[in-house]
């Protein structure tokens, strides 16, 4: 059989003339696998990037105010008290309250139309924060930046862990969060440099951040619309993206993978039916354990290098860059560890450890310089299990309104863990920050009394409870697995499937 169709694109699956000899079946399989990581290969270039820098929007966030709290944006709104606290709680309370519809949006309308459209109103919304006067219309403006925020990181998760197979997830989850803490990284060191334009044009320093870093979100917002790919069904769609012939390949791996390519019609039910699945909440509780952390260490660290450890106004917010730049190591390593043997439970389990150590040198050591190489330590082993809780998650349930309520539930944990993390760094108790400290290493009693509503005794445990959850997701995902082996359960509702752990 001789076939004269031609395909220009570079990716084609290859068409053979029926024999059945070894060698060709070689050849086939062979050139499969090229095919394969060239199409691996665009959609790292196309999706992975641009995820990372969109996602870098909620660390960009952070790492302007937490720039800004070290100079005059608290006496010039007075934001004294739990006030600045309050304004960063505020932003995950707006944002957890939209993350689910915020995230099905992202479906039904695509990504191209939904993540430019919150982008370039999340950088509107920042820019506006160069120009107010008081801590009221602070506040109000955070609540509406968590609402424009709240489907970019779930809606990103989602769009990714569409795209990949199992054993593929973990790495393009370390490259999102590579360029999430490159962006934030280097918008620190800019922060560093718009402090010095405070006075010009009328303006204090802190304003030329929000004013400038702003403006920066909405020109991507507008690259967004052309550069953002669409799910893989619809790849073709995609602005000089893959071809017809290069879709249907994309679709064919993913379906061999897991089955779940295509997403049933949109029922409210079909996405919330997913709340009886109990293993959902044991996610939750992780995600919400690290960013207890994550929060303490995005918006509390130039405070804390002030405070804590004695550096300027200039040299907090230029030193608080460079662990991050650091985390890209550990989480870029771990990953290809991860996705290589695909290990979950026990990269976790080392990244926690990691993280007790790093705390344990900033809370206990007395030189300066240890305390500071632990803010390094603790930050790369919390970003580094950011990707490795995205790739647990994903790889072990099977569905599209699943893996849309899932990701958008555990950012939504995710975010609660913020509200704690903001109301643990407490200046009263520079330079140890005990609270931080303890909270973030393990049990530990504690009097949140900072928000009015909340005034009673709760019992906290971070990276050692988070050690005790793999251990149990491990043991229950090794019975349901060999009960799957045996021929007595179906997991995920799905013939074949096992979880990865």
């Amino acid at each position: 059989m001789n076939s004269s169709k031609q395909v220009s694109p570079p990716i084609v699956e290859p068409v053979y003339d029926g024999a059945s000899s070894q060698d060709q079946g070689d050849q086939h399989d062979n050139s499969e696998a090229i095919l394969e990581r060239q199409l691996v290969r665009k959609v790292d270039l196309r999706l992975c990037t641009k995820a990372g820098i969109l996602c870098s929007l909620n660390l960009l966030d952070s790492g302007v105010i937490s720039s800004a709290s070290v100079t005059s944006m608290l006496s010039d709104l007075q934001l004294y008290g739990n006030r600045y606290s309050v304004a960063i709680f505020i932003f995950t309370i707006a944002s957890i309250a939209f993350q689910l519809p915020s995230t099905i949006a992202s479906r039904i309308l695509g990504p191209r139309i939904w993540f430019s459209l919150i982008t370039f109103a999340f950088g509107l919304i920042t820019m506006c924060t160069a120009f107010i006067n008081t801590w009221k219309e602070m506040i109000a403006l955070r609540v509406l930046l968590g609402i424009a925020m709240s489907g970019i990181y779930p809606g990103l998760t989602y769009l990714i862990s569409t795209w990949y197979t199992r054993s593929e997830q973990q790495l393009r989850f370390a490259y999102l969060q590579s360029g999430e803490v490159f962006v934030l990284a280097t918008g620190g060191i800019l922060n560093y440099g718009l402090n010095h334009l405070d006075g010009k044009a009328g303006l204090a320093g802190w304003r030329w951040m929000f004013l400038v870093q702003g403006l920066i979100s909405c020109v991507l917002g507008l690259i967004t619309y052309w550069w953002i790919v669409d799910f893989p069904e619809n790849a073709d769609r995609s602005f000089m993206f893959l071809n017809k012939d290069e879709t249907n390949f994309a679709v064919r791996r993913i379906q061999k993978d897991r089955g779940d390519v295509e997403a049933d019609k949109f029922s409210l039910g079909k996405v919330l039916v997913h709340v009886q699945d109990v293993k959902i909440y044991g996610f939750c509780c992780m995600f919400f354990l690290m960013n207890i952390v994550s929060t303490c260490l995005s918006y509390f660290l130039p405070i804390i290098l002030q405070g804590g450890m004695g550096f300027s106004e200039n040299k907090s917010i230029l030193l608080s860059a460079p662990p991050y730049y650091w985390a890209i190591i550990p989480v870029i390593l771990s990953s290809l560890v991860g996705d290589r043997w695909k290990l979950r439970g026990p990269v976790i389990v080392f990244n926690s450890i990691c993280l007790i150590v790093g705390f344990c040198m900033f809370g206990f050591a007395s030189q300066v310089t240890v305390r500071y190489i632990g803010t390094y330590l603790a930050t790369g082993a919390y970003v580094s299990n950011w990707a490795a809780l995205n790739a647990y998650q994903a790889n072990n349930i099977v569905g599209q309104w699943k893996r849309a309520f899932t990701a958008a539930v555990v950012t939504a944990c995710n975010g609660a863990g913020g509200i704690a993390g903001s109301f643990i760094v407490r200046q009263n108790e520079a330079p140890r920050y005990e609270t931080a400290v303890w909270v973030s290493i393990g049990l530990v009693e504690q009097r949140f009394c900072g928000i009015s509503a909340i005034n009673t005794d709760w019992f906290y445990s971070s990276h050692i409870l988070m050690i005790a959850l793999v251990a149990i997701f491990s043991t229950y995902f090794a019975w349901a697995n060999r009960r799957q082996v045996q021929g007595r359960k179906v997991i995920e509702g799905t013939l074949g499937f096992k979880h990865t752990f």
